[in-house]
């Protein structure tokens, strides 16, 4: 089916949203739990499915539903329908600091891949499934880059990026990324895990044990701190827990 034709705005800087305007009877599908506020008369229903087949079947439905479980994502999908008369506006919020990035999927071939917890919400018509990558490399030692998600339409899909996102062309050429800061790429675009340099560089390098090759022609984007490392970086046994007991401590004791 075609999608709906939404119009949009972006708003915040380090967690951003994005506001959707909606005519009457227009439908934005997103994420459970990514709504942040909405006007009243839009209608909303949790659903097994995207919507984009509306003779879709029982069983299509559940096997799409056990699709997006591989990716850890809900297997359900909220539809928000402007019930009401004029336009109305709901917003989806960023699940961590980043980039919300608007992609016209008229404009890249009608189908973009991205990583599986990337998809925020997009027009009513999007198709939305999993996709396994085939290349030994990343099946064996990708991680996060194995399991993707195709989204596929002629509408407007929103994406989520970890921090500062960079957008690169590639012209027949390829270029090597951390496997958490691939974002998302166009479907010709052939995407392999190696091994990251030799023995010592993977021990000691600090880079991971294993890179992200992206190669062709074609638009990909990334992201400089992936959902992995913002981990990483605040729970309570990373590099500055010892810095924090310590000043703690400190003030314990002149008191």
């Amino acid at each position: 089916m075609a999608s709906h034709e939404v119009d949009y705005k972006i708003l915040g800087h380090d967690i951003q949203l994005v506001e959707i305007e909606l005519d009457p009877q227009e439908t934005v599908i997103a994420e459970a739990g990514a709504m942040m506020y909405m006007d009243e008369g839009i209608g909303f229903e949790t659903k097994m499915g995207d919507g984009s087949d509306p003779q879709q079947g029982i069983l299509g439905k559940i096997f799409q539903a056990g699709a997006r479980a591989l990716t850890g994502e809900s297997i359900f999908i909220t539809h928000f329908t402007n019930r009401g008369f004029g336009k109305k506006h709901v917003a989806f919020s960023a699940p961590y600091p980043g980039t919300i990035i608007p992609i016209e999927l008229a404009k890249h071939q009608n189908s973009i891949i991205v990583q599986k917890d990337a998809f925020l919400c997009a027009a009513l018509g999007t198709k939305i499934s999993i996709t396994l990558n085939k290349r030994l490399g990343a099946a064996f030692f990708g991680g996060e880059g194995f399991i993707l998600q195709r989204l596929q339409g002629d509408g407007r899909v929103f994406i989520h990026a970890g921090g500062t996102v960079v957008e690169r062309e590639l012209k027949g050429e390829s270029i090597m990324v951390d496997t958490g800061c691939v974002v998302g790429f166009e479907e010709q675009i052939d995407f392999n895990i190696q091994q990251a340099g030799g023995l010592k560089s993977m021990v000691f390098g600090g880079e991971g044990l294993f890179l992200a090759t992206l190669r062709g022609t074609g638009k990909v984007w990334l992201q400089s701190m992936p959902i992995s490392k913002l981990i990483a970086a605040i729970v309570p046994h990373g590099v500055n827990a010892g810095k924090e007991t310590q000043g703690l401590l400190k003030n314990f004791l002149e008191r």
